[in-house]
């Protein structure tokens, strides 16, 4: 059953989830252009404007189940220059980094919104974080299509035929790990340590300005 945020919930939690998704895919074109294959560059994608990422089916899904997506960066991988799983490893990875980073950002500038003495902009800092933080950890399980499985299958030696058997079922194994609850203790899990860290660079950053 969904759980239809207030108009307040939605105000806080949309610049989130926009920014983290955009940042997101953009830091997939951005390094896929870089380590030369232009394709996401010729279909528009190396942007940050939101429209170019943001999948609105994905996005309600955010805000009404808790889990959604956005429009995934394409990628050739034979046009990716140097050793090709090493590349297309390195694309991977850079959308994950890219929201933890933004997560980093938003626990130290946490202390400057406590600052001005917003509610709503202190709301707007700690979803900025969660959900950026969410975003990485799950992107990161080992699950096509998500970036973890490129990442593992990169990591690992020899040919990883499982990937390109498990694409067809990713998305599949995705909702029953959603659907049966199995998805919600792992991320948590994996999350809460990170979220710690945050929350000590949070109250750091609330401590100099105040």
């Amino acid at each position: 059953m969904f759980d239809f945020p207030t108009p307040y919930e939605i105000g806080i939690l949309l610049p989130a989830i926009v920014l983290g998704l955009t940042f997101h895919e953009y830091a997939h074109a951005w390094t896929a252009d870089k380590l030369g294959d232009p394709t996401a560059r010729y279909m528009g994608r190396l942007t940050i404007n939101p429209l170019a990422h943001v999948d609105i089916i994905g996005l309600l899904m955010l805000f009404f189940a808790g889990f959604g997506w956005a429009k995934p960066v394409p990628v050739t991988p034979y046009r990716l220059t140097g050793d090709m799983r090493r590349s297309l490893m390195l694309v991977s990875v850079a959308g994950p980094a890219t929201n933890m980073v933004i997560a980093f950002t938003a626990a130290l500038l946490f202390g400057l919104a406590a600052s001005l003495g917003s509610v709503p902009l202190i709301d707007i800092m700690r979803h900025i974080i969660i959900i950026n933080v969410a975003l990485a950890v799950f992107n990161l399980l080992p699950v096509p299509p998500l970036d973890g499985s490129k990442i593992l299958a990169g990591i690992l030696p020899g040919k990883q035929d499982w990937l390109i058997y498990l694409e067809q079922y990713g998305t599949i194994i995705l909702l029953l790990l959603l659907f049966t609850g199995i998805l919600g203790p792992v991320l948590r899990t994996v999350m809460s340590p990170i979220l710690n860290l945050m929350n000590i660079i949070a109250n750091f950053s609330t401590s100099i300005f105040f």
